[in-house]
């Protein structure tokens, strides 16, 4: 199977996490909010499939380049 890095694009934190491992995602779910600058970011999923790591946290503070989670499609 392929799988898809979903990486931080900007420095921020958690504030919630919307999925876990085994979920089965759709092109566009949310996976996460990141929080950075006061404004909320949604993470969204780049394809469908199914979560098969989760390497984030509620209130973790992240960088770019950061893994949030791996998709398997």
């Amino acid at each position: 199977m392929a799988q898809e890095i979903i990486e931080v694009p900007i420095t921020g934190k958690i504030i919630s996490v919307n999925v876990k491992v085994g979920d089965e995602v759709k092109e566009g779910d949310t996976i996460c909010l990141l929080e950075s600058m006061k404004m909320e970011n949604p993470i969204l999923a780049p394809v469908g499939g199914v979560i098969t790591k989760l390497e984030i946290g509620m209130e973790q503070v992240v960088k770019p380049g950061d893994t949030i989670a791996i998709i398997d499609y």
